[in-house]
């Protein structure tokens, strides 16, 4: 009697424990099936069309976008035999993580499996450390022409959108024609949580602070960069990781969130390129702080934001009606590219080429528009006017750059177009 009641009550604990995994599979599936269900009914405005444009022409312009970056005359992508490719910053002659995993993201939004696949292939062999303190991570800067490192260390916005991208093509193409995009996720992220400060290298993420690094290691682990926040990132790492750390990426959006708010000025709008965890600007042996090049990314960052989760919208309408607000007060066809935080032009002018001058960019130009998707004035509209007007071409001093100006401009298009998306799970 003793061993049948022994028996029973294992057989009522098995059976238990049997309802309540059913029980929380089911409810994990209704989960990520709601999420899928919201994603799916977000909202991609094609603010050309709003603004009177044809869909032909929207399409052709796209297209023309991406043959200029690569493909066109002045490309900045480059195959390396049959099966790599690279992106490069032509003017400085390197192959940088920032143009790399820029590449990947463009190519996995327009559909562009073999562009994305030659990239990373590209990425693992010659800038992924195989090995030591740094293994997992990249070189953020290699010569394309020797094939060699300039720089072994990280620029944490590579990593993230290096893990990001994969993430999606693994929901876009799955993880068995070639190449399994999420295991390789998987493997920067997994090296992330390992870096300890072994050898001087940290998590891309400063843990304390739940803010990403400028660079996991050193000094750079201890302050930061607006234009890294990119805290819609983040929520696709809760949604598709599976890592185990969904609750503290999910704390990292909402303080990247909160982080902005601090670091952008209250009256124009602009931030420092690079900051302090609390938001104030960080000054480096290189350059005073002031809004400059990475800087411009930080209006398409919160768009993005504010189109897939919408999670801050009341303080991010504001930012896109003071950013905007105040380049329309120095001219729509004349604001520069750097400026102190409070609109004055800085006395330090950061280089970008043979020539030391502030020039009206067609990458601020680009991400600026990217803002009219927040902005609710409908005059913003003119931004997206003149988006759609600017020419990527060299000014007339011969100044010209592809690369940035190029991305950036294709990156804007694509927001503006409604072809920058949550790419979810394919259904079979």
């Amino acid at each position: 009697m003793k061993s049948k009641r022994i028996f029973n009550m294992k057989g009522l604990t098995i059976k238990t424990i049997s309802t309540l995994i059913i029980l929380v599979s089911f409810n994990v599936i209704q989960a990520q099936k709601k999420n899928q269900d919201a994603f799916k009914n977000i909202k991609y405005r094609n603010i050309f069309k709003e603004a009177g444009y044809k869909k032909e022409a929207i399409d052709k312009k796209l297209s023309k976008a991406y043959y200029d970056v690569f493909e066109g005359p002045n490309k900045v992508y480059f195959t390396v035999g049959d099966t790599m490719a690279y992106v490069s910053d032509v003017k400085n002659k390197d192959a940088r993580t920032e143009g790399m995993s820029y590449g990947m993201m463009v190519a996995v939004q327009l559909d562009k499996k073999e562009v994305f696949d030659k990239i990373w292939r590209f990425s693992k062999a010659y800038m992924q450390h195989q090995s030591g303190p740094r293994e997992g991570y990249f070189a953020w800067s290699l010569n394309p022409v020797t094939m060699k490192q300039n720089s072994p260390g990280s620029a944490s916005d590579g990593e993230l959108y290096y893990i990001t991208s994969l993430l999606f093509a693994s929901n876009k193409w799955g993880n068995d024609t070639g190449i399994n995009y999420y295991k390789e996720a998987r493997r920067i992220l997994d090296a992330m949580w390992k870096k300890d400060g072994t050898g001087n290298i940290y998590n891309l993420i400063n843990t304390e602070h739940k803010q990403i690094s400028f660079v996991p290691e050193g000094g750079g682990y201890k302050w930061t960069d607006p234009s890294y926040h990119l805290p819609a990132f983040y929520e696709i790492w809760v949604q598709y990781a599976k890592d185990g750390h969904e609750q503290f990426y999910k704390e990292c959006a909402d303080v990247s969130r909160e982080f902005l708010h601090k670091a952008c000025h209250p009256v124009t709008g602009l931030n420092a390129d690079y900051t302090e965890f609390d938001g104030t600007p960080h000054s480096t042996k290189w350059m005073p702080a002031a809004f400059r090049y990475d800087s411009w990314r930080v209006p398409m960052n919160i768009a993005m934001d504010y189109t897939w989760y919408g999670k801050d919208k009341k303080w991010q309408e504001d930012y896109a009606k003071r950013f905007q607000n105040f380049l329309r007060s120095k001219g729509m066809d004349t604001y520069e590219d750097q400026f102190n935080l409070d609109g004055t032009t800085p006395d330090f002018i950061l280089q970008a080429g043979p020539v030391k001058k502030l020039r009206h960019s067609i990458g601020l130009v680009s991400t600026a528009a990217t803002a009219s998707l927040v902005n609710k004035d409908k005059a913003s509209i003119d931004f997206v006017h003149a988006v759609w007007n600017a020419k990527l071409e060299p000014y007339e001093d011969g100044y010209f750059d592809p690369y940035y100006d190029g991305l950036m401009h294709l990156f804007s298009l694509m927001h503006l177009s409604g072809k920058y998306q949550i790419i979810v799970p394919q259904s079979k």
